[in-house]
């Protein structure tokens, strides 16, 4: 049962000492608003980097051409290297164990695309099916390029999300006609794309569709796969290495030439990624652990110096048949009832000043500080363990003392 008596008193003892008691209550709070604070921020740092790696699978690799910057085997220097039908062949017969998803890509910027009276220009990607899990497009509706289209030559699209809202004014897409350049294309899908608006304003089109109509000689532009996800970072760095040199090879380039054939491996930017969030994850945790030993330290210090001040109060009670148990329960229950009144307002004032900053802190790479609840709640449990026994060290060492030796205290 709820002791009403022993609640009036502890109130009453808090009304007295009002000033001791914003100052303990102040350094508790304090303690939790500085922690919530620090994990809001840090998480911020968090989402802003999960939030720019986050458009592209990670175990995504593209491969691209350019121009010799090395004389090789009689040839010279600047000579252009130019993908084809039968290095998608290649690859995949060399490395068919190593790759998950493949698609050969040829890309067309600045496309006009008209609906009705609405028009804006986009970058058209022709591409296989597989390179949805590539660029972790998600369909909202209607669905991805097939293979039944590439092998009809259809001219189908799936449009990004931003693409419908620029052109169909809230309406849906799905199931409707496209002008591409001149050229009609029926939408079959709508989708969205972790990576942002950007990648939301993409088009994409049967690969065949596009090297029929805009390319000769089966020329292409890049590739882009995904290796095996059994492989480890160490052993896609190494794959992706021999993919560099095997292509060299086929196409005569120099060993030592970086400008010809470009592989950019994600695995590589991933782990740098991984390891810097582990050690920032390390730093907020030893900052985050060091608030709470000042917390602690402070609390502990104002209940030693609050049972100090009480000894002759303490002596009192104990005179008029105070037990040393009631003495201790009442400091405990006083100490506890404090630590978590404060430590519910810090945590609250940590939370909406994290919800009030927002994005705003952007510009400085945070993106949505927030704090998870059980972090913040285990923190506030652990002072008010603290406070506890802060207060019950103290309460136990004063209600030892003889009454007549607490009263001539000074």
């Amino acid at each position: 049962m709820i002791d009403l008596d022993r609640w009036r008193e502890i109130f009453q003892t808090l009304g007295k000492n009002k000033l001791r008691t914003v100052l303990s209550g102040f350094t508790i709070a304090f303690a939790i608003l500085l922690f919530t604070l620090l994990f809001g921020i840090g998480n911020g740092l968090m989402h802003f980097f999960e939030r720019e790696f986050s458009g592209d699978a990670t175990n995504s690799v593209y491969i691209f051409a350019g121009n010799t910057t090395k004389p090789y085997k009689g040839m010279q220097s600047g000579r252009k290297i130019q993908f084809r039908n039968d290095d998608t062949k290649f690859i995949n017969e060399k490395f068919e164990n190593e790759i998950a998803f493949f698609s050969p890509n040829i890309s067309r910027n600045n496309v006009l695309g008209i609906y009705k009276g609405n028009q804006n220009r986009y970058t058209i990607r022709g591409v296989y099916p597989d390179y949805q899990p590539l660029e972790s497009a998600v369909m909202e509706k209607g669905r991805f390029i097939s293979f039944l289209d590439l092998k009809k030559k259809a001219k189908v699209a799936a449009i990004g999300r931003m693409v419908e809202q620029d052109l169909f004014e809230g309406k849906s897409a799905l199931g409707k006609n496209i002008n591409l350049d001149g050229i009609s294309y029926h939408v079959v899908g709508v989708f969205s794309d972790p990576g942002g608006d950007n990648d939301e304003r993409f088009i994409y089109t049967p690969f065949t569709t596009d090297q029929g109509m805009y390319r000769e000689n089966d020329e292409l532009d890049y590739f882009g796969l995904t290796y095996n996800p059994k492989l480890s970072v160490d052993e896609a760095l190494a794959f992706t290495a021999l993919l560099t040199r095997i292509l060299k090879e086929k196409h005569s380039v120099e060993p030592r030439d970086q400008g010809a054939i470009r592989v950019r491996n994600y695995a590589e930017g991933a782990r740098n990624v991984q390891q810097f969030m582990m050690v920032l994850n390390v730093i907020i945790l030893f900052i985050g652990i060091g608030t709470l030993i000042a917390g602690v330290i402070g609390i502990s210090n104002i209940m030693v110096y609050i049972v100090k001040e009480r000894t002759k109060e303490l002596g009192i009670r104990k005179a008029l048949g105070a037990t040393p148990g009631s003495i201790v329960s009442m400091i405990m229950q006083e100490s506890i009832f404090v630590t978590a009144v404060a430590g519910y307002m810090g945590l609250m004032t940590g939370v909406l000043v994290l919800k009030g900053i927002g994005d705003a802190l952007e510009k400085y790479f945070i993106v949505n500080p927030s704090v998870e609840t059980y972090v913040v709640v285990g923190a506030t449990f652990v002072l008010v363990i603290a406070g506890t026994i802060a207060g019950y060290i103290p309460a136990k060492k004063a209600a030892g003392i003889k009454p007549i030796v607490a009263l001539n205290d000074e």
